[in-house]
């Protein structure tokens, strides 16, 4: 068996190509002509993430009986309209949560092969902290979560629909288009870093950022880039596969594509919050 001829794929080497897992397999010079990555292989490995995502927001649920004689801290105010009554406990082991995920994500990023760990351990992290925010910091709204997850699938599914039939094509014009929304985003999220910190600007700014249409604008656009995304790890998926790499970079693109799945249910639940606490006000 030989492998297929190279097809024409993002320069992947950039961050704005892709997200910044499948962005290194642009960059694989591997390739095998026995055992390689299928499709199926992605798919099993890719469930098995989400499985373990699901495995954190079980283990949180235990987690917030076991503390629920607690305390209360302090109550903070998470979005305009909601408050969270929280404990000591919480905050560390959140705080906690989250750092280890960041750590294992930047592990599994850079040395590949830990990534049936740290990629477990990611995963694992990332559905603690969506349900620490879905039964905890919205009780009484957990509803939104289940919408966000439906919301999810029915956005995977239409840009996979829409990549597979052609209509968008991860060509040098969708990675100029990606590039750009990217770097407005960035380019206004640094502006108004400085504006707040210059006495002049920093009440404009602060006027600005409080205005809910602009905060659901924001989340709309970062919800379209995490969507646009998603067509970029596709096409990297499909290189993987069809350009023949060794079967163990299955494990790489399925924790590439998790990533992406979880940023996308991420931006669509702030993006539900968001509208239910202007309703509520």
């Amino acid at each position: 068996m030989s492998t297929l001829p190279r097809k024409e794929t993002p320069k992947s080497g950039t961050l704005l190509h892709s997200n910044p897992i499948l962005s290194r397999l642009g960059k694989v010079t591997e390739r095998t002509e026995t055992n390689t990555a299928t499709y199926g292989g992605i798919a099993s490995k890719t469930t098995y993430f989400l499985l373990m995502t699901l495995g954190g927001i079980v283990l949180q649920l235990f987690v917030m009986s076991l503390l629920k004689a607690q305390p209360v801290w302090q109550t903070i105010q998470i979005y305009k309209g909601f408050e969270v009554a929280i404990t000591k406990p919480e905050v560390i082991i959140v705080g906690v949560t989250v750092l280890v995920g960041f750590i294992s994500e930047l592990i599994g990023i850079f040395v590949r092969r830990t990534v049936p760990v740290t990629g477990t351990i990611y995963a694992v992290s990332q559905g603690y902290v969506i349900s620490f925010l879905v039964f905890k910091a919205l009780k009484g709204y957990e509803y939104l979560g289940l919408e966000a997850l439906l919301l999810t699938v029915a956005v995977v599914a239409v840009m996979s629909w829409l990549y597979k039939a052609g209509i968008i094509k991860a060509n040098n014009k969708f990675h100029t288009i990606l590039m750009s929304l990217v770097l407005g985003s960035i380019a206004f999220g640094v502006f108004s870093f400085l504006g707040n910190l210059i006495p002049f600007t920093r009440p404009y700014v602060q006027a600005m950022m409080q205005n809910a249409w602009l905060a659901i604008g924001l989340d709309v656009l970062g919800l379209v880039i995490a969507s646009l995304f998603l067509i970029s790890d596709f096409n990297v998926i499909d290189t993987c596969v069809q350009e023949g790499y060794p079967k163990d970079y299955e494990w790489y693109a399925a924790f590439g594509l998790v990533f992406t799945v979880l940023w996308i249910y991420l931006k669509i639940l702030d993006l539900l919050v968001r509208l239910t606490g202007k309703n509520k006000n």
